[in-house]
């Protein structure tokens, strides 16, 4: 049961990971973030390390940006691919983040 556990979390972050990281050569991934844990696709925990990280996040104003890890947060959870809840706890996060201020550092790695 614990290793039918572990590969499913498994396999659910790398999802996660790729879904939040994925953006389609054209835009942005457009993110929403809830306040409630159960209508996410994923928590997520910031972190302010790099090396911690599974993905380091350059936060952009426009829809139109693109990249590896380029998110565009979105008001309307009907206009996000994915919609993340912010966890205090690293344990229970999905995806490990760190905001970066430059979009050349911006990538996902699994």
């Amino acid at each position: 049961m614990k290793d039918d556990d572990t590969m499913i979390t498994l396999i659910k972050r790398l999802f996660i990971g790729v879904m939040l990281c994925l953006c389609l050569n054209t835009y942005a991934a457009q993110i929403y973030v809830t306040d409630y844990a159960s209508e996410a696709q994923a928590k997520v925990f910031v972190t302010t390390y790099k090396s911690e990280a599974n993905c380091i996040v350059y936060e952009t104003k426009y829809q139109s940006d693109s990249g590896s890890g380029v998110w565009y947060f979105t008001n309307y959870k009907s206009d996000a691919r994915a919609v993340i809840y912010y966890t205090k706890y690293k344990s229970e996060a999905d995806l490990v983040v760190h905001f970066t201020n430059y979009k050349s550092e911006a990538r996902c790695r699994y």
